[in-house]
């Protein structure tokens, strides 16, 4: 249904393009964002649209989720209208600050699109993720469709700046299921009418950072029985939350034609045999419920739009005849005998004393698992069975289970190899006069005779840099090696449960707390073995490989192990950006490259700021090795490997960096890879060298061999930055040269002069 009042139009898009559109209608002042499949391409849309100059929101990249909390917080108490967009892990890394956003009673809204919590990690949509947010005194709405998407989120606005309210609000959707599937949608034609819909900015008499004759204190330190007070009055806001949500859905029905109730009541009129489930599933069970109609069986459907705070009233009364329902789950309390749902409608219905409806429990679609017309059967069936029982069997269960069968086993394609991995062919001796390491190494063809750590069958893209690269790191670590793969690339193509590439021990833990893992893993490691509770070889190596941005999130426990000085590798694979989510930017990505989140139009040239120099910040941290390195010159890698490990093993931590080539996303031809990365290093924009003891070493000098070009040379080979060369993007192009001859130069003095 649509209004005549004001002109819609008509389109077919995505859950993610209509919260994008309706955030670009309203034009927030800020967008605070972390890229996480799948609420990426709320971002990303938002980007694309910016270059075409449709908003003017500004789109800050954080260093991770809990950064862009920070800074929608930030920008929050400065008074703006603030968004952002997170799913899974993302919500649970900035957990700690939602309390702090709506305990102080500042507005601003956020799209959760649902998705599995890890671990193990799934990448696909369920509620765990929602269910953290139950009890952080956000408003919680939900949104079954792309046109619910667009139509609260611009409601939620309205709502969260309400006097009587003053709250963050989340609107929450389904991963996959409602973000990427596309299906008729209306948006109004003029922004316009949005921006009258949900009012000026920032609300009369509302306090906020950004006026200095006014000076405010945000946030001060409380004693108990302020804070008694504080949550007090914080909990009544979200009760008149639930009154201003049918206000603001009475007005929007007046202006859109189309209606948002507390609860989307599906034949619940006489309804007796009845589900209760959230977002799209709930969709999906409506056929059923016409079926079931029409063999004489009053079924009905709930489905509530907004959850927090709980829709309690109503939900009596939808179940006042009920007989019996299933609430189903797409999450587990674990050990409650039921999910939040589940004991926040029994509770409900606690309160109405003659009622006498059976309810039943239900896990479901955990990890994206399909949720089809057929399941929702099997959930009528069980309640009809309750019903004729007078009571329920199993009030609570797993819908879906398989149980395992010990008859199956997963067998290793490839026979252990412990132990063959140390060659007696690489030599490392620290020089008696400098104390600076001489490695020997044997001719390259022999060093291909050792056994690969990664097996054959994994994932990658082809034209991919990363495996190459860490084969050929790992043809100079003599013996075994225990490796964590921080969230990434490398990570995900090579561990797609039951199977794995990996030949010696991998552990997998997210991008923010890679490097503290193995610290913890290394450091028990070495006790136990003290203690004599453990019998392994001495020259055991730990490594932790991190890629596609990890050195942005997870910077902070980086540094942290390197200030600790854990004997380890830290080994960073450079592909400019978070390839493994679609290729949005990070701090390594380089001034004006295309991203998914920088894009090239009219308004905008790519990423605008320089990339990161992460050597150099390890190298602040005074550890004893850093390096850098790529395929395209192997006998230099071959030596900084077995120079890391003679560190890693005797002295402290040491970080690598290799510059490795993603065609996809880079937009090369996949067969050119080497000769990418080697005109980079020739280009100066990687300049191969190594810190050792404080000592920088330029390990290849272009210009001494003859082999030094312009970087124009190198951006001609990526697709990404071809636009850079462009006569109108000139100054783009001589701020990208000048910074990195600078960073050349400097390495290069360094070299020339050891004591600087």
């Amino acid at each position: 249904m649509t209004c005549e009042k004001f002109e819609q139009v008509k389109t077919f898009e995505s859950g993610n393009e209509m919260a994008a559109m309706a955030a670009a209608q309203i034009n927030y002042h800020l967008m605070g964002y972390f890229p996480i499949t799948p609420s990426t391409e709320v971002a990303q849309y938002l980007d694309a649209m910016k270059t075409r100059g449709e908003h003017e929101i500004q789109l800050i990249a954080a260093d991770g989720e809990h950064g862009s909390a920070g800074i929608c917080y930030g920008a929050a108490v400065a008074g703006a209208r603030v968004i952002n967009a997170t799913s899974a892990n993302g919500l649970l890394y900035m957990i700690e600050q939602l309390p702090v956003q709506s305990g102080t009673r500042f507005p601003m809204v956020m799209n959760l699109v649902t998705r599995s919590v890890s671990g193990p990690l799934d990448i696909r949509g369920d509620h765990s993720d929602l269910y953290y947010a139950l009890n952080t005194g956000w408003v919680i709405l939900t949104a079954s469709t792309p046109q619910a998407v667009y139509d609260m989120n611009i409601m939620a606005l309205k709502i969260a700046e309400n006097a009587k309210v003053r709250l963050p609000v989340i609107v929450a959707y389904d991963g996959f299921f409602t973000s990427h599937q596309k299906r008729v949608v209306y948006h109004f034609k003029e922004r316009e009418v949005v921006q009258n819909f949900v009012g000026k900015t920032p609300p009369q008499g509302y306090p906020n950072a950004s006026n200095p004759t006014k000076p405010v204190t945000i946030g001060g330190h409380m004693n108990g029985d302020d804070l008694l007070n504080n949550h007090y009055q914080q909990s009544e806001a979200m009760y008149h939350a639930h009154e201003v949500f049918q206000e603001v859905a009475k007005q929007y029905e007046e202006i859109s034609g189309r209606k948002y109730e507390v609860l989307d009541l599906y034949q619940m009129e006489d309804a007796e045999y009845a589900l209760f489930l959230l977002n799209s599933a709930a969709e999906s069970a409506k056929d059923i419920v016409d079926q079931l109609r029409q063999q004489g069986i009053k079924a009905g459907v709930i489905r509530p739009n907004l959850i927090r705070p709980f829709p309690q009233k109503e939900i009596r009364t939808a179940l006042k005849n009920v007989k019996g329902l299933l609430v189903g789950e797409r999450a587990d309390s674990y050990g409650a005998h039921g999910a939040n749902l589940t004991s926040e409608v029994k509770a409900a219905l606690q309160d109405d004393k003659e009622n006498q409806t059976i309810v039943l429990s239900r896990v479901f679609g955990l990890g994206g698992k399909d949720f089809y017309p057929e399941d929702a059967k099997a959930f009528f069936d069980l309640v009809i069975e309750a019903v004729e029982l007078g009571y329920a069997k199993q009030p609570f269960d797993y819908y879906g289970r398989v149980p395992g069968k010990k008859t199956i086993v997963t067998e290793n394609v490839f026979p252990v190899q412990s132990g063959v991995y140390n060659s007696g062919l690489i030599q490392v001796t620290p020089d008696e006069k400098t104390g600076q390491l001489k490695v020997k190494l044997p001719p390259l063809r022999t060093l291909t005779e050792k056994p690969k750590r990664l097996a054959p069958g994994h994932g990658a893209c082809p034209g991919c840099g990363i495996m190459p690269a860490l084969e050929l790191f790992f043809k100079g670590i003599e013996g075994d090696i225990v490796v964590l793969f921080q969230t990434g690339c490398a990570y995900v193509v090579t561990t797609a449960y039951p199977y794995s590439s990996h030949k010696q021990t991998m552990i997998h833990n997210l991008f923010q707390n890679g490097a503290a893992t193995l610290s913890g893993t290394l450091e028990a490691f070495l006790e136990m073995k003290r203690r004599g509770e453990i019998e392994v070889s001495d020259d055991l190596t730990f490594v932790m490989v991190t890629g596609d941005g990890g050195m942005d999130i997870g910077m902070g426990a980086a540094i942290g192990t390197a200030l600790r000085n854990h004997k380890l590798i830290l080994l960073e694979y450079d592909n400019e950006g978070y390839m493994n989510t679609g290729s949005q930017m990070s701090y390594s990505t380089p001034l004006g490259h295309m991203t998914s989140t920088t894009g090239v139009g009219k308004a905008q040239q790519g990423k605008t700021f320089q990339h990161k120099d992460t050597v150099q910040i390890f190298a602040a941290t005074h550890i004893p090795y850093v390096f850098t390195g790529t395929e395209a010159f192997p006998q230099d890698l071959l030596k900084k490997a077995a120079k890391a490990q003679w560190y890693a093993q005797n002295v402290g931590m040491v970080y690598g960096k290799l510059l490795i080539t993603c065609p996809l996303n880079w937009k090369t031809p996949d067969e050119i890879g080497t000769e990418v990365v080697r005109t980079a290093v020739d280009s100066n924009f990687f300049p191969l060298y190594e810190i050792e003891n404080g000592i920088t070493n330029l390990t290849y000098i272009p210009e001494e061999k003859g082999k030094n070009v312009p970087v124009t040379e190198w951006l001609k080979l990526m697709g990404k930055a071809k636009h850079l060369l462009k006569p109108e993007n000139a100054h783009l192009l001589m701020e990208f040269e000048t910074e990195v001859n600078r960073r050349y130069e400097k390495i290069k003095a360094k070299h020339e002069h050891p004591l600087l």
